[in-house]
């Protein structure tokens, strides 16, 4: 039996700008680091990142530092991470599953790809933040100017006719063919008023819009799903369902045309799989999000994105939003996520 000894690092983080969601504004981040080490790989260290979001992760709660400590101690007792009796912790799950792959891996290597050994970047999206409508107009063209061929915006911030003004400013320079377009609501649309909606977005050819509605409304969605003139990405839905069947009967009741996947928010890379897997059985598309990590995360989401050759623009590019982040080892350059470097 391996020999684990887990030591736990809290730290806040600092936006660099208030990160603007329907949800709220994030101003700061708790995160918990923790450190592995074993008997079986002496002079070596596995980090991993634990960081639920707060209203959102099905498992933050005010007791969570004392959950993860009780969970570490069981690993550390029990010589063995069971992925089974933590499918309703994601986050601890995912920092988990990140420090055990670093304590065996090559450095921050995590797997061997192109994307690890720096011969090839990951596809991004150029993500707009929240905003009044001219910062989310400067946020546009600076990503643009970057190089960025996909684009989304988040939505449900500001008056809906501005939000359609900023995606037409885009429609009338670019087609889809040159920008993509996508839009997430975070659940910021009632049921009555999202078809309209919907309706009016997909005149300027959006590739997808992200949670139109609350989520946990399943008949509703179904219906918006099957209705819609755009197609529609799950997302916030997938929190909490934490079983195989879970899944599967979330998929089945909606149907939507993707899934959007957040490790370390919907069951770290195991679960991840999971849900790509059924997915691919019921013909449903997916992309792999970050969700606010700081580089230790965002690094791992990538590097196991990066095993699975999907080759759509993927929403990895967050890291960087930290005023006290780690040293990064990722780039973006014009419109790809680059790992550059061994140490964070």
């Amino acid at each position: 039996m391996s020999m684990y000894s887990i030591e736990i690092i809290p730290r806040l983080l600092h936006f660099k700008r208030p990160a603007g969601t329907s949800r709220g504004t994030y101003t700061t981040r708790q995160v918990w680091y923790i450190r592995l080490t074993s008997s079986d790989f002496p002079g070596k260290v596995g980090v991993g990142e634990c960081a639920p979001l707060p209203d959102l992760s099905s498992d933050a709660s005010p007791e969570y530092e004392r959950t993860l400590t009780d969970i570490c101690r069981k690993v550390e007792r029990e010589g063995r991470i069971d992925a089974e009796s933590l499918r309703r912790y994601p986050s601890i799950l995912f920092g988990l599953e990140t420090a055990l792959r670093h304590l065996r891996a090559d450095g921050w290597r995590l797997w061997d790809t192109e994307f690890s050994r720096g011969e090839a970047g990951i596809p991004i999206n150029g993500l707009i933040w929240m905003g009044d409508h001219s910062y989310m107009l400067e946020q546009i063209e600076r990503k643009i100017e970057a190089g960025f061929r996909c684009i989304k915006l988040k939505i449900g911030a500001i008056a809906f006719e501005e939000e359609l003004d900023l995606l037409r400013r885009i429609r009338s320079r670019f087609s889809a063919r040159e920008v993509e377009l996508r839009v997430d609501a975070n659940g910021a649309f009632a049921p009555v008023e999202a078809m309209e909606k919907l309706k009016r977005l997909a005149e300027l050819d959006l590739h997808s819009i992200e949670q139109p509605i609350r989520a946990g409304q399943w008949e509703e969605m179904a219906r918006i799903v099957a209705d819609s003139p755009l197609p529609v990405a799950l997302d916030e839905e997938l929190i909490g369902c934490d079983t195989p069947e879970e899944r599967r009967r979330t998929l089945a009741a909606i149907r939507p045309k993707y899934i959007v996947i957040k490790p370390s928010l919907h069951g770290g890379f195991s679960g991840g799989g999971e849900w790509i897997a059924e997915a691919g059985r019921m013909g449903i598309g997916w992309w792999v999000t970050s969700a606010l990590e700081s580089n230790v995360g965002l690094n791992a989401i990538a590097q196991w994105c990066a095993t699975l050759r999907n080759p759509m623009p993927q929403g990895l590019g967050t890291g960087l939003l930290f005023t006290d982040n780690v040293p990064p080892s990722l780039e973006v350059r014009k419109d790809c996520l680059w790992f550059h470097g061994d140490e964070l």
